[in-house]
């Protein structure tokens, strides 16, 4: 007979590597992952403009890039320095959401995604 504690599977999954890794209560830091995809999200849409969140006690700095019809993404980023050089590589207009908040087009597309068919 095999005895099977309640945590075991996160426990395997935590020392295996999965998504589980990193001691509990640590923030993930921003990642090349984070960046490639903030980068080719950018390269396929208009009028993409950044948004930077402040790290919190839950969560690292993380910038929320908005196209010219309210669609958006969000990612982490190391620091608000670090966010306004990926915007001055790419042209892009740097924000801090504490100081200017989120642009009104990016509620309306959310408004709008909630509302399609088909979405629970």
């Amino acid at each position: 007979m095999v005895e099977v504690g309640l945590f075991d599977s996160l426990r395997r999954r935590r020392k295996s590597g999965g998504k589980g890794t990193g001691k509990p209560g640590t923030l993930r830091k921003a990642s090349s992952a984070d960046t490639r995809h903030l980068d080719e999200w950018a390269d396929t849409r208009k009028g993409v403009e950044g948004f930077v969140e402040p790290r919190t006690t839950v969560t690292e700095t993380t910038i929320v890039l908005i196209a010219h019809d309210g669609e958006w993404t969000r990612r982490r980023i190391d620091s608000l320095e670090a966010a306004q050089q990926f915007g001055k590589k790419r042209s892009m207009p740097i924000y801090e959401v504490a100081k200017v908040g989120y642009p009104q087009r990016m509620r309306d597309y959310t408004e709008r995604q909630k509302r399609r068919p088909g979405k629970a």
